[in-house]
């Protein structure tokens, strides 16, 4: 997606939610908040797993970027750490990393894709051994103003949410070590 789409992305999260169900689902709603909430199991520890989601322009779709080039999205995996992107003539912070824990919980504050215009949120990721490899549990609360009510952007949101963590999971399956 470049910026010239930026308009349509709530359309562009609608599709995709509708081709990549959710691997859990939107938790509760109301007019100005929800929640979300994604799992998979991958087959890595959880400092590996870790290491592998935050190389998220290896994994996350380019559909989803304002460059169009998922190569441009960073997180700098620390405090303060931004998860960011670069355009062809500047940049763009989607998060802001509230909490890093290597192997165990990765917290981002903000709104992403058209929230980012709309609300705020905080979205944690964490990441439990299980078995021999790892859960990774992915909640996104989101909270703000829209003139339509969050309420009707979360199963978008939730689909767009559940193929990145799709993407992931594969992504981690081909890069085990």
């Amino acid at each position: 997606m470049s910026i010239r789409f930026v308009p349509s992305v709530l359309a562009v999260f609608f599709t995709f939610s509708c081709f990549f169900p959710a691997t859990a689902a939107v938790k509760d709603t109301a007019h100005d908040a929800f929640t979300i909430q994604e799992d998979v199991t991958v087959a890595a520890s959880p400092e590996k797993a870790y290491d592998r989601f935050v190389t998220i322009g290896r994994w996350w779709d380019s559909d989803h970027t304002f460059s169009g080039d998922a190569a441009h999205l960073t997180i700098d995996a620390t405090a303060g750490g931004c998860f960011c992107e670069v355009l062809k003539n500047g940049s763009v912070e989607h998060m802001r990393v509230v909490f890093a824990s290597r192997g165990a919980l990765l917290r981002l504050k903000g709104g992403l894709g058209p929230l980012q215009g709309t609300g705020d949120g905080i979205l944690t990721v964490a990441f439990v051994a299980a078995g021999g490899g790892t859960s990774v549990s992915l909640t996104y609360r989101v909270w703000g103003y829209s003139p339509g009510g969050l309420e009707n952007d979360a199963s978008a949101v939730d689909g767009v949410l559940g193929q990145q963590l799709t993407r992931y999971r594969d992504f981690v399956a081909a890069n085990p070590s």
